[in-house]
């Protein structure tokens, strides 16, 4: 039997697997979900579904029989977690993704969406960075064990695309902050790590906040709502082989970044940048025009995308990662 596998608006009483759905961007994709009107989401616990284990995932998705997917599960951590533990990161990944993506060709998941990361590209790739760019130099060594693992998923749907003939698309955000981020100091990112660092000092009174390296590499960052738009519109509105980069387009340095941040909480001390630390790639801004040709534009505001998740890191400070 042929199946018309053409980009079309998601059945939404069908039902549709987010796997990593308590993480920063499951929990997002999620809430989007919800309000779009899907009514038959699935979701699992690390503690009620080890993805990393075959039989466990493979017995899941006979139960279930989803027919859309959001591969959002990944262990992810900031250059300090990454540096210490890639080993980790680099199987527990494979792991995840092989049993996952294996896990949902067998059982005819209609539409899926792989999620990786903007790390992926090489350290040096021309700015802003296009698609093209994967594979074209060496990575950040800081990270490369995860980006080799997330390039591997791209590989994997690819392969399933040509060999199988399923619509299946990859998208690379750049990075993501908001609600249910990682605050700690050992896994957090960059942006979460300084709310927490900046709202602490700004109740201690501290004079004086520390932040890693020179502040002056640049980054991209896109609020996880955003993400999540963008993820149902590319399942409803894109089919390619190629990873789509979803991003804002603009970019700031770490040192505005961190203004940024302690103007928002209120600290008004001195902040003193550690350059024995490192500092990671000098910028990672990606090219979004194949994004926007697909009919997908951010619409979070940097500063206000702070504002909003520090005013949720405070509703929830008992019970955020830290």
């Amino acid at each position: 039997m042929n199946v018309d596998y053409t980009p079309r608006a998601l059945d939404r009483s069908a039902t549709f697997y987010v796997a990593g759905h308590r993480g920063l961007v499951g929990s997002a994709i999620w809430r989007h979900l919800e309000a779009s009107g899907f009514s038959s989401l699935v979701g699992r616990t690390s503690s009620d579904l080890d993805l990393k284990n075959r039989e466990e995932v493979f017995r899941f998705f006979a139960e279930t029989r989803p027919r859309y997917v959001v591969l959002a599960a990944a262990k992810v951590g900031g250059i300090l977690a990454n540096s210490t533990y890639p080993v980790d990161f680099l199987s527990d990944n494979l792991r995840i993704q092989v049993n996952v993506l294996d896990a949902a060709r067998e059982f005819g998941v209609e539409r899926l969406l792989f999620l990786g990361s903007s790390c992926i590209y090489p350290k040096f790739a021309e700015q802003p960075i296009r698609e093209e760019s994967l594979l074209t130099g060496h990575l950040e060594p800081t990270n490369d064990a995860y980006a080799v693992a997330k390039i591997a998923g791209i590989m994997q749907v690819q392969a399933v695309r040509r060999q199988y003939g399923l619509p299946w698309i990859s998208a690379m955000p750049t990075n993501l902050y908001g609600p249910g981020d990682n605050f700690s100091p050992e896994g957090s990112h960059v942006l979460p790590a300084l709310i927490r660092r900046f709202e602490a000092a700004a109740r201690s009174g501290a004079s004086t906040v520390t932040n890693w390296g020179t502040g002056a590499p640049r980054r991209e960052f896109l609020h996880v709502d955003d993400m999540a738009a963008a993820c149902l519109h590319l399942l409803e509105n894109y089919d390619g082989s190629a990873q789509l980069n979803v991003g804002t387009g603009t970019d700031v340095t770490i040192k505005e970044l961190a203004s940024l941040v302690a103007e928002t909480v209120g600290y008004d001390g001195e902040i003193v940048w550690d350059t024995s630390k490192p500092d990671g790639t000098p910028q990672k801004l990606l090219d979004v025009s194949q994004l926007a040709q697909a009919g997908w534009t951010s619409g979070i505001d940097l500063r206000e995308g702070i504002k909003s998740t520090v005013e949720w890191f405070r509703a929830n400070v008992g019970n955020v990662r830290a």
